[in-house]
């Protein structure tokens, strides 16, 4: 799924509000809903735009890792289930 915006404007969008912009206002301006503001705000609210860049930068690193658990883990499965079939 492609995101239309990145870390660094989503960022800058609520840094708008921070300045006085009213929400209703900066979501019809950028074109997004107030709903997605308030998940926006929940995840990256004080957050600077390197902060942002790191922790996608985290989330990505955290997946692979993820999957080479999941993946070792059938390996060593599949090795156990051998080793019970030839004894």
């Amino acid at each position: 799924m492609k995101k239309r915006f990145t870390e660094a404007q989503i960022v800058g969008f609520l840094r708008e509000v921070d300045g006085g912009l009213p929400v209703k206002d900066l979501c019809r301006r950028h074109g997004f809903s107030e709903a997605s503001y308030y998940l926006w705000r929940s995840k990256f609210g004080g957050m600077s735009v390197s902060d942002a860049k790191r922790l996608k930068e985290l989330e990505i690193e955290n997946t692979r890792l993820k999957k080479l658990l999941a993946d070792a883990l059938l390996e060593n499965e599949v090795t156990r289930e051998v080793l019970r079939k030839k004894w």
